[in-house]
């Protein structure tokens, strides 16, 4: 098996997940512990927001290059981001890796168009919704990603920083989003909604909601991250 790098932190929450779940896609069910090693670097959330702030996107892809250098010093035969903001700079990023980078946004958009869904929509962070790093990818296969109305765009940012980032999953909050979900349905007619920030699908847990799929983006990636593992 190759020795995986993940770039996490972004935030605590996601890496947390990520870790279990890739653990947990390599449970056999004959007890015999053959899981893979993993190295984490968790980077400092705080400086990486204040650098997308500041729109300083050389020292950015400067960061996440110095990060998957000491990844590959360590060991690690390639790296994932375990989160869908910093992909909006994964070509640049990708460009100067020493070693292979496995794309959240690739993933999810083979998930997709292997579901045969042709109308997705977009939740994530403020930076994921405003930037159009998912659409770059869906546009060249023929898909648009729609996005949620700027005020629905802006309750999902704040209760994304304010909670759920920070591990709060409030039922309240779900019903929020939820009640966000049918109203794309019912007025953009979406078949289908990306969770695009990693901390979603802990909580709206549920495969399926206002009669849609979740495309759950973490356990995607995961998946593209064991089949690369386990490649010779």
């Amino acid at each position: 098996m190759k020795k995986i790098g993940i770039i996490g932190g972004l935030g605590p929450e996601a890496t947390i997940d990520y870790y279990k779940r890739i653990i947990d896609c390599f449970k056999s069910g004959n007890n015999d512990m053959n899981y893979p090693e993993i190295l984490i670097y968790s980077v400092n959330m705080s400086e990486f927001l204040e650098m997308m702030e500041r729109k300083q996107d050389e020292q950015i892809v400067s960061y996440f290059v110095n990060i998957i250098e000491s990844l590959k010093k360590s060991g690690a035969d390639f790296a994932a981001i375990s989160s869908n903001t910093p992909h909006q700079y994964f070509n640049e990023i990708s460009k100067r890796s020493p070693i292979p980078l496995i794309s959240i946004v690739k993933s999810a958009c083979d998930e997709v168009l292997q579901l045969n869904l042709k109308k997705p929509g977009l939740f994530g962070t403020g930076y994921t919704m405003n930037a159009n790093f998912y659409q770059k990818v869906f546009n060249q296969h023929g898909l648009d990603v729609l996005l949620p109305e700027l005020s629905d765009k802006e309750t999902i940012n704040q209760k994304l920083f304010s909670e759920i980032e920070l591990g709060v999953f409030n039922n309240g909050t779900r019903q929020i989003l939820i009640n966000i979900i049918e109203k794309m349905v019912q007025k953009q007619n979406i078949d289908c909604l990306i969770l695009g920030c990693t901390e979603l699908p802990l909580i709206l847990t549920d495969k399926e909601y206002a009669g849609i799929p979740m495309i759950n983006t973490t356990q995607i990636h995961i998946n593209s991250i064991t089949r690369f593992c386990l490649t010779k």
